[in-house]
């Protein structure tokens, strides 16, 4: 795995100067993605990115922060005239902030403080994380405006669109093409190498697949389970795997 190699001297005061910058852009805009204190948390969430990856990290979280928001608005009335459009017309919060890049921030400071033999671990399941992130948003909101046939993933009997735990071939699609995009993304900067792209392709699928899995079977149980602490589980099991692939790999094939 690649080595980014950052000089890290004027990281924090780029990322402070920035990050400021960007924000209050984005507060008088009068299209909002987010809400104020979703901006504030962004903001803080900017920080550490760009000051532990630099440019490259912070390019990964725009990457997923506009095209997550820009699927999320794809058939917005529709979804909302059948109620399984994401809250506040897909205006995110600081729960959605956290929720779909918490491990992300873990990683980020994983690699500034850790040995430096583990550094290319913390960038994997970096870039993993949010390539399983997009895959589950496109996944789940092509598939509530486009999916013609939805399944639940446990018993593959029919349920209607935007049911906990369903899936569809549209959807399904739709997820594999934006974990491609977010590991090119990362091939592209450097970030990883080209095992590195297949690493994040089947770390994304299978957590999003096993995202659905809880989804059907235990968040419907479980009132603390919410939408937010499930992101949180989809994106660390999207880092764990690409982290243990990419062991597994150096172990027995890195020369």
């Amino acid at each position: 795995m690649i080595n980014l190699n950052f000089d890290w001297s004027n990281s924090w005061l780029i990322a402070t100067i920035l990050n400021t910058f960007l924000i209050i852009i984005a507060l008088i805009s009068p299209k909002k993605l987010l809400t104020v204190m979703g901006y504030l948390n962004a903001w803080v969430l900017g920080m550490i990115v760009w000051g532990c990856f630099q440019w490259q990290g912070y390019l990964v979280v725009m990457f997923y922060f506009l095209v997550g928001s820009g699927i999320t608005k794809v058939g917005i009335k529709q979804k909302e005239a059948e109620g399984i459009a994401e809250k506040r017309s897909g205006v995110r919060g600081p729960e959605n902030v956290w929720g779909s890049a918490l491990i992300a921030t873990i990683c980020a400071l994983g690699y500034v403080f850790a040995p430096l033999s583990w550094q290319h671990f913390f960038v994997i399941g970096y870039v993993a994380s949010f390539a399983t992130k997009l895959s589950d948003t496109c996944a789940s909101e092509i598939g509530k405006a486009y999916g013609k046939n939805t399944f639940l993933i446990t018993t593959l009997k029919p349920v209607p669109r935007g049911t906990e735990g369903a899936i569809s071939v549209e959807g399904t699609i739709a997820g594999i093409i934006a974990s491609i995009a977010i590991a090119l993304l990362g091939y592209g900067i450097n970030m990883i190498d080209g095992m590195g792209i297949i690493i994040c392709l089947i770390s994304a699928f299978i957590a999003t697949n096993l995202e659905s899995l809880i989804g059907a079977t235990l968040q419907t149980k479980f009132n603390w389970l919410t939408n937010e602490i499930v992101n949180v589980l989809n994106t660390l099991m999207g880092a764990i795997i690409a982290i243990l692939l990419t062991y597994v790999y150096l172990v027995n094939f890195s020369l």
